[in-house]
């Protein structure tokens, strides 16, 4: 349970991280020229067999999908694709109407978490999966080799339209993930859309389940999103529940694939607890599969402790959903996720999703009729540090024999009660140093000598 582990992440792909491309939007990669580039390339990929093939397109409340959004639909046509246009909707909405479409393609414009300026593209499979390393690689060759070599005669150019009933197949879908038993009559809910793509469908969720909802969050114009509020800044709604006496807030990010929670004291309830809340409700209930719950290496020791005193495993994958996505296919699990929120569960969608996996942990509260306070803290969780060192992406510090030598030292201390976790970001230019241990001391001094081994090593290149 105490191992040491590290994970290096040596990916050096051209466009694809973690997650898929990402950059601030009108600069660098992140361009309409790049758009429709992908289109293209992905266009031509997942054109297979004599129907007539279609993609889905959605999108977060960024202004930049404006942007992006027509040039990857020109891309998709030039191919010969139809597009149906989702407007702004959740990623899992994405991921959900892509199989429900029987689309070939799935795509969703967002950078999630961050903020309005930068922007992303998120590509789906036709069963509503993330794509593989391997299918990002070839699309990322033919983006650079020939993408235009395929363009089709000009009576075989797709069609473009607007789904404009998304919003309401998505709630209905949502809706019916919640036990049909109950509802959430009586339930006060503070909940916080992050002015994101979830700012139409989730209240009508909750309020049409029963729920007395106060929403913050609610009003994108562009340029807000994740701005003060969602599931990385959950100030507000923590101040929100305490001044309304609400029962629980909910925050969602700004693709909606992800969750933070707080109780009616304004405690902040992260990932690790909610899926174990999940977990040990579904194995109460004979509903938990492949014994085990599924989470990344960055996962609390406390989570491991929690499910071996149920009997359970905590198997953990590499930092990123589609790894967690990927080990539960193989494993047979039901219920995985990551620390920061992203919860997946597969009994009823393929990817992350924010919503449904709150309406898990809102079923827990009503059934068992005690406050948040008293339910969803289900392990005290190890001492856990996280520092995040910029770097250029050019250079390799993770390579270099000091900050090698400063990793094994600072495991070393750790003598077995705990781990270090080092790992460049998918998303952005950071090497992240995380160590977890039972002596809060020690990470601290544990992390601070591999950062200063870290920025020593960039200050020298």
């Amino acid at each position: 349970m105490n191992k040491c582990r590290e994970e290096r992440n040596d990916m050096t792909r051209k466009y694809f991280g973690t997650d898929g491309i990402r950059g601030k939007a009108n600069e660098g990669k992140m361009t309409a020229e790049l758009a429709m580039r992908v289109g293209m390339a992905a266009g031509r990929y997942f054109t297979r067999g004599d129907h007539q093939h279609r993609v889905v397109i959605g999108k977060d409340t960024r202004l930049s999908g404006y942007l992006l959004e027509p040039a990857l639909t020109s891309g998709f046509i030039s191919m010969g694709m139809d597009v149906v246009l989702l407007g702004p909707m959740p990623t899992p909405a994405v991921a959900m109407l892509t199989r429900s479409l029987r689309a070939d393609l799935g795509v969703m414009l967002s950078a999630s978490h961050n903020p309005f300026y930068d922007n992303g593209i998120k590509l789906f499979g036709p069963d509503g999966n993330k794509l593989s390393d391997e299918i990002e690689e070839e699309l990322e060759r033919r983006m650079d080799n020939g993408y235009n070599k395929h363009l089709v005669p000009s009576e075989d150019l797709g069609r473009a339209q607007r789904l404009h009933n998304a919003v309401g197949r998505y709630i209905e879908f949502a809706k019916n993930t919640f036990p049909k038993n109950l509802r959430l009559d009586g339930l006060k809910v503070v909940l916080d859309c992050a002015n994101g793509a979830a700012y139409r469908t989730a209240p009508s969720v909750l309020w049409e389940l029963g729920a007395e909802v106060v929403v913050i969050g609610a009003t994108p114009n562009g340029t807000n999103i994740n701005d003060n509020f969602g599931s990385t800044n959950p100030e507000a709604m923590c101040i929100k529940v305490i001044e309304e006496g609400a029962d629980i807030g909910i925050a969602l990010d700004g693709d909606a694939d992800r969750l933070i929670i707080c109780d009616e004291t304004g405690l902040i309830i992260d990932g690790d607890q909610l899926m174990a809340t999940i977990a040990t409700n579904w194995h109460e209930e004979g509903k938990l599969e492949g014994g085990a719950l599924v989470a990344t290496l960055m996962s609390n020791l406390g989570l491991e402790k929690h499910m071996k005193s149920l009997g359970l495993e905590l198997e953990r994958t590499n930092v990123g959903d589609r790894y967690v996505v990927a080990a539960m296919q193989k494993l047979g699990c039901n219920v995985g996720g990551e620390q920061s929120g992203h919860i997946i569960l597969s009994d009823f969608n393929t990817t992350g999703d924010g919503l449904v996996a709150a309406l898990q942990v809102l079923a827990v509260l009503v059934e068992k009729g005690r406050p948040a306070s008293n339910l969803f803290k289900l392990f005290e969780p190890y001492p856990q540090l996280l520092k995040n060192v910029r770097y250029n992406e050019a250079t390799d510090p993770l390579a270099d024999d000091h900050v090698i030598q400063a990793i094994s030292d600072g495991e070393n201390s750790l003598n077995g009660n705990g781990r270090v976790v080092i790992r460049k970001s998918g998303t952005e230019p950071l090497i992240r140093v995380m160590v977890e241990g039972d002596n809060g001391t020690l990470i601290e001094n544990v992390a601070s000598d591999i950062v200063s081994s870290v920025e020593a090593t960039i200050r020298s290149v």
